[in-house]
Formats: structure tokens, sequence, C-alpha cells
């Protein structure tokens, strides 16, 4: 191994090593892209994944909307402002120190709304909430870095599904949870104590998996090649870094997908699936949303790697087929939204006596879930073309989450503040049709083919 020291940048060189022809397969290679994927979709299957099991029962599995909205505003505003700072941050901490501190976030934000069972006070999950922002700044970051730089080149959309996939089971196993313990309780009551604790029992296991993960310069690919060449980076240069992405063309073309997003949760969370059917059933379909995110990437997945020879192509079809979908699936949306409205809801759903009444509305909301892991898992996939470098793609990445929260924090404040439902539904359609175009206009002149 030989090193150079960069005077100009203050960071550290290393040249790649080469591996052996014997080299264990990376099946089974600790330090391989594909096994340190999986293990980064793990943590996020036992932290953020069961976060969207509880933020997809609508209200956090309470009754009343009010708390966690509001500490859904204060999620996703701190949220805004780490997700930028968080690829610097992780350049700095590495993956340990970033991870862990951002998987113990998800497991206080969930211990507030236990608290919050008993003594209805806010004040403590909405200031949970503020540090999960910072928490899940730091968590994204790390994992944007480690999805789109670790993977060879030409098998990103690949690893991409595949993280994906494990993330997306613990939304799966995470709506089984409330189904499961709630199952007989009535309409009126928020979900029991067993479901926020069986919630954080996985966060706390996610928490403890953080400390396996691998640096970028440890980690290598089949052809012997490592995922940076930087040892490590500082403070100044991160700061300087950062502030270069606000006039990034390439950025600023991703900055309508970014902020779209995420805006669309709080409509398909809490104005369909917690406007629409009754305790149990959102439980249930938690668990089909979050399996159609796996279909859903797996599909997008296979377009960007493997439909065509050359990338750019591969890129610019997968815009085509999300938007095109995307289309078909929000004016399905319409079509259900004109049945009622925030001021004449009608009876909740049961998926077990509503019969054809349930079918409809559920199949939508399996729709959504499914267009949701195509469309970001193709923004991850153009981030990931536009570099190769973690550190490159770690700036990247966080920038990407940081404009996603922003737009997540305005639509929880939004919903809070009873805009009606259609006029939610027409703006987060309208958001994400006009983030095709700039993104088909990025993969066209910024994507290299291989």
């Amino acid at each position: 191994m030989v090193s150079n020291g960069d005077e100009e940048s203050g960071t550290q060189v290393q040249l790649p090593e080469t591996t052996t022809k014997n080299s264990p397969s990376p099946f089974f290679r600790y330090n391989s892209p594909l096994v340190q994927v999986i293990l980064i979709g793990v943590i996020c299957f036992c932290c953020p994944g069961m976060f969207n099991a509880l933020s997809g029962m609508g209200g956090g599995g309470q009754v009343d909307h009010t708390a966690s909205n509001n500490s859904l505003t204060a999620l996703y505003t701190t949220f805004a402002i780490f997700g930028i700072l968080g690829g610097g941050i992780y350049n700095i901490l590495g993956p340990h120190l970033t991870l862990l501190a951002g998987c113990s976030s998800y497991v206080l934000y969930t211990s507030s709304f236990l608290y919050y069972n008993h003594h209805h006070h806010q004040a403590f999950v909405i200031l949970a909430g503020a540090l999960l922002g910072v928490g899940a700044g730091l968590l994204w970051a790390a994992q944007g870095a480690i999805m789109t730089s670790y993977p060879p080149t030409n098998r990103k959309g690949t690893y991409i599904s595949i993280f994906w996939s494990i993330f997306n089971m613990g939304g799966v196993i995470g709506g089984l949870i409330p189904f499961i313990l709630n199952y007989h309780r009535s309409e009126a009551a928020s979900v029991n104590d067993g479901t926020y604790i069986g919630f954080m029992c996985f966060m706390s296991l996610g928490t403890l998996l953080s400390l396996a993960i691998l640096p970028a310069c440890k980690v290598v690919r089949d052809d012997g090649s490592r995922c940076t060449n930087m040892f490590y980076t500082d403070v100044s240069t991160e700061c300087v870094e950062v502030l270069k992405l606000f006039s990034n063309w390439k950025v600023l073309l991703m900055v309508p997908a970014a902020w779209s997003s995420n805006c669309f949760y709080p409509y398909q969370f809490n104005d369909v699936n917690g406007a629409l059917f009754n305790l149990r059933t959102r439980g249930l379909n938690s668990v089909f949303y979050w399996g159609a995110q796996m279909l859903g990437s797996v599909g997008i997945g296979y377009i960007m790697d493997f439909s065509f020879k050359r990338r750019r192509v591969r890129g610019m079809v997968g815009v085509i087929v999300v938007g095109v979908l995307g289309t078909v699936i929000w004016g399905g949306g319409l079509v259900n939204q004109l049945r009622y409205s925030s001021n004449d809801l009608p009876e909740k759903l049961d998926f077990e006596q509503s019969g054809s009444h349930f079918a409809g509305p559920f199949v939508l909301y399996f729709s959504f879930g499914l267009l949701d892991a195509m469309f970001q898992s193709l923004v991850y996939w153009v981030i990931g073309a536009l570099a190769d470098d973690s550190q490159i793609l770690s700036r990247y990445s966080g920038f990407f989450k940081g404009i996603q929260s922003a737009g997540a924090a305005v639509a929880w404040q939004v919903d809070e503040h009873k805009v009606s439902f259609m006029s939610q539904l027409i703006v987060n359609w309208v958001l994400t049709t006009i983030s095709y175009p700039l993104l088909f206009v990025l993969v066209m002149l910024a994507v290299k083919d291989q």
C-alpha cells in the first residue's frame, strides 16, 4: 500500500490495492460491497424501516394526529439542516459514530410516543422529533454514501434494489406489529404500549449493528479497487465542499425531485390510509405498502442495470417509465379523492367487512408504495451515476436528503393546518411531474456511458 499527502486539500490519499485470484467469493467476503450494502439495509430495516411502519399507520398510531404532525414538522426541519450537513459530518466522523448517533435517535423518538400514550404531553414528542431529524440526517447521509459508492459501477441499480428491499421489509414486519397487537382494538383507541415497545426493540438492534459497518477505505470491490482514495477530511474542507453544492448545476437539477419525494407522505398516510381505513386495517395496509416498495425497487433496479447496454439510455428509459407510471397512479388517486373530502369522510373501511369497497382504495395505497420506491431508487441511481467516490457521493446524498426533508417539513404542517385533501393531491402530483423532465435532462447531460 502506498500513501501520498495532498497538501492543498489537507487530505491523505491511498492508492488502491489489488486482490488475488484466490480472493473469497464476494458473497462471503465481509469487506465486499455486497455484504456492506446488505448490512446497511438491515440497519435501515431496524430503524427507519420501523419508523416508516409507525408513521404509515397515520398519526404515529394515535387517534389525534396533532402530536405526530407537530413532531414530524420538527423532525423534518432539523433533518433538512443536518441532511445537507450530514455528508460532511460523515466524511469527518466515519460510519461508526455517524450511524450510532443516527440510529439511537430512532429509539428515543418511539419512546416519546410510549410516554404520550400515558401522559398526552406533546413537548417530549416534539423534542424527540427534532432530535430524530438530526440523527436521521446523519444516518441517511451515511446510507447514501454507502449505497451509491460501494457497489461496482455497472451494478448500482441492483445494489440499490437490494438495499431498498431489505430496508422496506422493516416496514412490512413493522406493519404486522400494530396489525397483530391491535387486531381487536376499537377504532377510537390508539395503539397499545406493546406496539411501541416492539418497534423500540428492533431499533435498538439496528443501533448495535451500526458498529459493524466498514469505512469506505476498507471496502474492496471484486476488481481490487477501493470505494474511496481518501483517508480522512477536515471541517474546513467539508464546509467549502458543502457550500459548493448550492452552485452545482447537477445537484440543482435534482431539487424538485428531492423536495417532492417525501412531500406526499402526509397525504398518503393521513389522508388516504388514516382517513379511509380503521385501525387494524391501517396496519395491514402498511404491510402491503412497504411490500410494494420491495417490488418497485427490484423492478426499477432491473431497468437501470440490464434494460439497455448504454448507461445513459438506461437512465433515460428509467425516468420515462417512472414518469408514465406516476401519472397513472396519481390519476387513480384523483379518481379516489373525488369520492370524499376532509369535511365529508366516509365510513371507515375494514378488510374483512367492506367487501368490494375496500379493493379500490387498497390497490391505490399499494400503488403509492410501488411508485415511491421506484421514484426514490431512480434518484439514487442518478446520484450514484454522477460520481464514484464515497466522499463526493456522501455530500450529494446528504444534499438530496436535506432538500427532501425540507419539503416533508412543509408538507406535514400543510396537513396539520387542514388544507383540503384535493389541494394536497394536486400539489404532490404537480411537484413529482415537474421533476421528471429535469431528471431526464440531468441523465442526458451528466451521466456518462460505461
